[in-house]
């Protein structure tokens, strides 16, 4: 969405003013109708990942009762940006409509931890990334089943942050619950973000060099997968395992990482 000049924005918290603290139907409507547009943003993004047989309007649909809670239960007053809190929403309320539907079974799920063991368990062996073959080889696999894995768990690798989390039952609370407030950082934090930075740049730049770049260009020039498949001369599918792959060897580096700091 394109940025609001000083009076805009002006404009903008009035009408969330009319809308929270004096009921107005006409500012609600408005303010729906100028943020619509970050549900296809999301569903766009988030159908990359997703197998075929889903149906986009489906994710569009679970993410416009996603802003509508997110516009309910945003604090206009804290000076927060809407838009980043929002896409969060949406996102949560599409994954969660996927679970809700069965489209990631439990069967999935499973493959997705049985891999992310084999990363653990190789690296901590190894003292390096495995290759493909190496993982196959461990889990009783052929190279090409490997692969089909990467796709079938592109979804697995997401979280809702409306999923409970928690040791125990009685103690779960929704994951959005900790996301803390960027805009205003606590100085507790500013070691351990340094530290994860610095984790995060070494393990990138250990993966291969596909994976790498595949990692750089998604999440660092904010391209598509089909832009990077197209960049690469890969098939949008062998760009989904690339990015499948190099998110379970980051996750299984901050995994030992974290473990190291309790």
């Amino acid at each position: 969405m394109a940025r609001l000049t000083s009076q805009e924005k002006a404009k903008e918290f009035d009408k969330w003013v009319m809308w929270k603290q004096e009921g107005s139907r006409e500012a609600e409507v408005d303010l729906v109708t100028r943020f619509l547009p970050l549900v296809d943003k999301v569903a766009n993004r988030l159908a990359i990942n997703l197998p075929a047989n889903v149906d986009k309007d489906d994710l569009i649909s679970y993410g416009r009762f996603g802003l509508l809670d997110a516009l309910a239960k945003f604090d206009h007053t804290r000076g927060l940006q809407f838009e980043t809190y929002a896409m969060w929403r949406i996102r949560g309320a599409m994954i969660d409509g996927l679970r809700e539907n069965d489209w990631i079974p439990r069967t999935v799920r499973d493959k997705a931890k049985k891999i992310e063991e084999a990363y653990t368990n190789l690296e901590q062996q190894m003292l390096r990334m495995p290759t493909d073959q190496e993982v196959s080889d461990y889990l009783g696999i052929s190279k090409k089943e490997l692969q089909q894995v990467f796709l079938e768990t592109s979804l697995a690798s997401m979280v809702s942050i409306d999923e409970a989390v928690g040791d125990e039952d009685e103690q779960k609370t929704a994951r959005h619950s900790y996301i803390i407030d960027e805009l205003t950082p606590r100085p507790e934090n500013v070691a351990e973000v340094s530290s994860l930075k610095e984790v995060l740049v070494t393990v990138i730049d250990k993966l291969p060099e596909k994976e790498r770049l595949v990692v750089s260009l998604f999440y660092f020039e904010e391209m598509t997968l089909s832009e990077i498949a197209e960049i690469m001369s890969l098939s949008p599918s062998r760009i989904s395992q690339l990015h499948s792959k190099a998110l379970f060897r980051l996750r299984s580096a901050l995994s030992r990482w974290k473990s190291q700091l309790l």
